[in-house]
């Protein structure tokens, strides 16, 4: 994978956004190892590719959270500071990164 600009955050998150993160990952571990029983229990295909699209949905939700906090306070941030242009060309590489 590339190397971006920051391995640290600019602004550091609050403790709510750290745990508001946390707790959906969390759900959605639950949710994997929920996936793992109805496979090793051999359910109906269609109820395990439901409970596939619900964690591709909380996933994606997870991504649109940091995503957002990312452009709010990092990519401001970098604009203030007159690095608006690499972290836009870095935040576009990624979200290309993802897209794939």
């Amino acid at each position: 994978m590339e190397k971006f600009l920051h391995e640290e955050p600019v602004v550091p998150r609050t403790d709510e956004e750290k745990q508001a993160v946390i707790n959906r990952l969390k759900r959605i571990e639950g949710q994997v190892r929920g996936i793992q029983r109805m496979v090793e229990e051999d359910r109906y295909c269609v109820d395990v590719l439901v409970q596939i699209s619900a964690i591709n949905a909380a996933l994606k939700k997870v991504g649109s959270t940091i995503t957002e906090r990312h452009l709010k306070h990092c990519v401001s941030n970098a604009v203030q500071q007159g690095e608006g242009d690499e972290a836009i060309e870095e935040l576009i590489a990624v979200m290309q990164h993802i897209s794939k």
